[in-house]
């Protein structure tokens, strides 16, 4: 969250809130989803824990969504980053001469 701020972590990219360049210190580059893998991380320790089969099945069900969710978001911030460089690159090039 150090790099991201309050606003990179929890609203961001939806909101159009971007950072000057896509963060890639740690923990991102271990993972591009940081809050997902570590939530479940931390689902399975609680499970295994009480030692609760079902903790560790709904686990796996949650990993799965994440995943799934995942398919999604990292295109959409992919693109909506890319959109952003595209039109930096069009402000940035000097208007033709005639």
């Amino acid at each position: 969250m150090w790099a991201l701020g309050i606003t990179g972590t929890y609203l961001g990219d939806y909101f159009g809130i971007l950072m000057d360049d896509i963060v890639t210190t740690f923990p991102f580059n271990v993972t591009d989803a940081p809050m997902y893998y570590g939530s479940t991380m931390s689902f399975l320790g609680t499970a295994i824990l009480y030692g609760k089969p079902a903790g560790i099945l709904l686990t796996a069900e949650i990993l799965v969504v994440y995943l799934v969710a995942l398919s999604f978001e990292d295109p959409f911030t992919a693109g909506i980053y890319a959109k952003r460089d595209q039109e930096q690159q069009k402000q940035k090039k000097p208007a033709k001469q005639e």
